[in-house]
């Protein structure tokens, strides 16, 4: 082979350390904010805060937003707090159990209303914790409020502890309330006495009431059951369904036999899977079994014949979170009472 024919060698490695990589660009600061923009700090600081009580000029207001985007500004939040004497965190626990689409739209629209008064809201996964440690665990975040779904038992205790690391208010929803907590209370018993009353009333008294097999859907199916055994007239037993196409069949294949003319399901879900499976084993609705749910969920409606249900009215998502801001603008020791729910039953075609 001639010499030219040769592959080149590779160049031998450079010696010596590496190349320091470039520094990081410094942080932007409220400083450099107020340069870019014009004005003072103090104005940044009120612009960016949403301070109500000093009056900006809207045109002030976007030049200050507008060099904070420009410059990637993002106010800190510990000093903020540490300026205000409180963080605007507000702690939701998230649900263990799947609550429906009527109550995942009503915490969707608390969301967006809170974030609307400048609170910042931090869902924090609590499964399996006790009331004690879950109140610890969120104590540790320093919220200035908490809205407690009723799935975790809170106690006095509890609330003292959230309240000494600086929650100004501490709201439970669910059928009772817990000393020193305002009580978002949603009786659900309402709802399964509206649901028997209205098959009593079509002449329907052995009801049997289906009850979810899910663990956690107890905080809800258990006052409903409550609430049909207390109208006058109803003959109620209690079933339990597991929300599969399975467990709904097992149910109807047997319903026959059970002696029931009506059924009232936990919500509208779980009476549309039990609807269908009725239709399969070849029981008419109404004629054989009158059946009735809860929640008036739109494609209730689209079944033929159309699910009679209870339809449940909640507040808006605003309404909550004004009593929310109230609560933290104001802390007390006197905690109130405030009923959140009605309930109506609506017939329709399956009673």
């Amino acid at each position: 082979m001639s010499q030219s024919s040769k592959s080149p060698k590779p160049p031998a490695p450079a010696s010596g350390p590496a190349p320091t990589p470039p520094p990081p660009p410094p942080v932007p600061t409220s400083a450099d904010v107020a340069r870019l923009a014009g004005v003072s700090r103090a104005t940044v600081s009120y612009v960016l805060n949403n301070a109500e009580a000093v009056r900006i000029s809207e045109p002030t207001r976007v030049k200050v937003r507008r060099a904070a985007e420009e410059l990637g500004y993002v106010p800190h939040a510990a000093a903020r707090s540490l300026r205000a004497g409180h963080t605007r965190l507000v702690l939701l626990p998230t649900s263990h159990v799947p609550v429906g689409p009527l109550y995942s739209t009503f915490l969707n629209e608390l969301q967006w209303a809170l974030r609307r008064l400048d609170y910042t809201v931090v869902q924090y996964g609590s499964l399996g914790l006790t009331g004690d440690e879950a109140a610890r665990a969120w104590a540790e975040l320093r919220p200035v409020a908490v809205i407690s779904l009723g799935e975790i038992t809170l106690s006095a205790h509890n609330v003292a502890t959230l309240k000494r690391a600086g929650a100004r208010a501490v709201i439970t929803m669910g059928p009772v309330g817990v000393p020193g907590a305002h009580a978002l209370v949603m009786d659900q018993r309402e709802v399964g006495a509206r649901a028997a009353a209205h098959l009593v009333e079509r002449g329907r008294r052995r009801i049997g009431v289906i009850v979810p097999e899910e663990e956690g859907l107890e905080l809800f199916s258990g006052p409903r059951l409550e609430g049909a055994r207390s109208v006058k007239g109803a003959e109620i037993e209690t079933f339990p369904m597991s929300y599969t196409e399975e467990s709904a069949a097992a149910l109807a294949a047997r319903w026959r036999g059970l002696g029931r003319d009506a059924a009232f399901a936990y919500n509208d879900e779980y009476a549309m899977l039990l609807m269908r499976a009725f239709q399969d084993e070849g029981l008419r609705i109404p004629e054989d079994v009158a059946v009735i749910g809860a929640d008036d969920l739109l494609i209730g409606r689209l079944l033929r014949p159309r699910l009679s249900t209870v339809q449940i009215e909640m507040p808006t998502g605003d309404h909550l979170a004004s009593l929310v801001d109230r609560a933290v603008r104001e802390p007390s020791e006197v905690t109130q009472r405030h009923d959140l729910m009605a309930a109506a039953a609506i017939r329709r075609e399956s009673t």
